[in-house]
């Protein structure tokens, strides 16, 4: 009868233990995914941009833009081509048109992946809507960089703060 008692709070410990480092665990999940929402919250400026050309080969393009996170989990993204190239169909994915990027909606980050996952509300290309892209991020000293996760698109782009 002791060993069965015995047994059964140890058992009773064991999930215990269990539990509570599974608690532990999603509460440095949460915490981490909070400090990364916390420095990416506000104005950032396009610092540079580097995509492709239609010979495949990456270049700086000239461009202006702005991306801002709220803290609530909505996000907006604007760039504006100086010199808009013709836009040609090679691109895996067209962001642009007519040399104007603009899209909005809600965002949700993954900071063991490194990455943030932009839910499409709105956007001036339409066939974006509706549309999950996932994005890997890093922290470069003032500079949020930011690149596709699909390996079919090759640009990177670093925004600065405001």
């Amino acid at each position: 009868m002791n060993e069965l008692l015995s047994l059964a709070v140890l058992s009773v410990f064991t999930g215990m233990i269990t539990m509570s480092g599974l608690a532990l665990y999603g509460s440095q999940t949460r915490t981490d995914n909070q400090r990364i929402q916390d420095r990416l919250i506000g104005g950032w400026r396009l610092a540079w941009l580097e995509e492709p050309d239609a010979n495949g080969e990456v270049h700086k393009a000239d461009c202006t833009g702005l991306l801002i996170y709220t803290r609530d989990g909505h996000m907006s993204v604007q760039v504006m081509y100086r010199n808009p190239q013709p836009e040609t169909n090679a691109r895996p994915v067209q962001y642009a048109q007519g040399g104007y990027e603009a899209s909005y909606g809600t965002y949700e980050i993954d900071a063991d992946a490194h990455t943030f996952t932009f839910h499409v509300e709105g956007a001036l290309v339409r066939t974006l809507l509706g549309k999950d892209l996932t994005r890997v991020f890093a922290f470069s000293g003032k500079q949020l960089i930011v690149k596709p996760s699909n390996s079919n698109e090759h640009w990177r782009v670093a925004w600065e703060r405001y």
